[in-house]
């Protein structure tokens, strides 16, 4: 199992100190939230900028794996209203790029305010978005992964079956689902380990986010990750996991630390 850490635990630190940490923590990339290289236009920064973020990235042995939280920045982003969708999913397209430029191989679609849905219509006007975003990245030779979230973030895709519906209607290689286990401790009446055990087979499950459902790291809470590891080990999960809390307990450096050490411990215990 690979572990990425998600950038925006140490965006307190200049980028290159951001992956020379993480590798001596032990994590295995980066996963990274376009706003913490731009806050305002990061699907416009320049070619040198990324070919410097991916070197800087890959000379500190963290790749940059992926990206995530994509529609930050710039404001006023949604992909379910009408007057705002068309310039949403420009953006979208952009990311994409942005991401073959930094050597990522899959993009994370949370963004639950961007997906809120209001009126009728809106519900559409956000499957067209990815229908037509599974076409670029598809061409691009990337994954685009809709993350279902729990009704508490939002009421667009919020478990992990409207997910799936949605994915499947749309029904493009490049467009894929993941599970994220604080969304799914909050929102499923399943339990991440049989929701892996079920999904991961059938191959649309692409990236797992790993975070207790308090919102800090894997082992800071009451949620088990033993069940959730031995899950993907016995499916043959050949995916990222994503580290990305939210609350740094008690500290960025200390959570990001914590949580690698307490996965390592858990994948030790199972490795054959």
């Amino acid at each position: 199992m690979r572990f990425a850490l998600c950038n925006e635990v140490l965006r307190h630190l200049p980028f290159a100190e951001q992956a020379r940490l993480s590798a001596s923590l032990g994590y295995d990339g980066l996963e990274v939230a376009p706003f913490t290289l731009d806050a305002e236009t990061p699907h416009r920064l320049p070619a040198a900028r990324r070919a410097e973020f991916r070197r800087i990235a890959e000379g500190a042995g963290q790749p940059i794996t992926g990206l995530h939280w994509l529609l930050v920045a710039p404001a006023g982003l949604s992909i379910t209203e009408a007057a705002r969708q068309p310039a949403t999913v420009d953006v979208m397209r952009a990311l994409v790029d942005l991401a073959v430029d930094l050597g990522a191989t899959y993009l994370v679609h949370g963004s639950p305010a961007q997906r809120r849905v209001r009126e009728p219509g809106d519900a559409a006007r956000a499957e067209a978005a990815f229908a037509v975003i599974a076409d670029h990245a598809g061409a691009a030779g990337v994954s685009y992964v809709l993350e279902p979230l729990d009704p508490g973030q939002t009421n667009w895709a919020s478990s992990l079956a409207e997910a799936l519906e949605i994915v499947m209607r749309i029904g493009h290689p490049a467009l894929q689902t993941m599970l994220d286990t604080c969304a799914t401790g909050n929102g499923e009446s399943e339990s991440a380990a049989a929701l892996l055990r079920r999904h991961v087979p059938g191959g649309r499950i692409a990236h797992v986010h790993l975070n207790d459902r308090n919102k800090r790291g894997p082992g800071q809470g009451a949620d088990l990750f033993a069940p959730v590891l031995r899950a993907l080990h016995d499916t043959r999960y050949a995916g990222i996991c994503g580290v990305e809390p939210f609350d740094y307990h008690p500290d960025p450096v200390a959570c990001a630390a914590r949580a690698i050490g307490y996965l390592r411990g858990i994948q030790e215990g199972i490795a054959p």
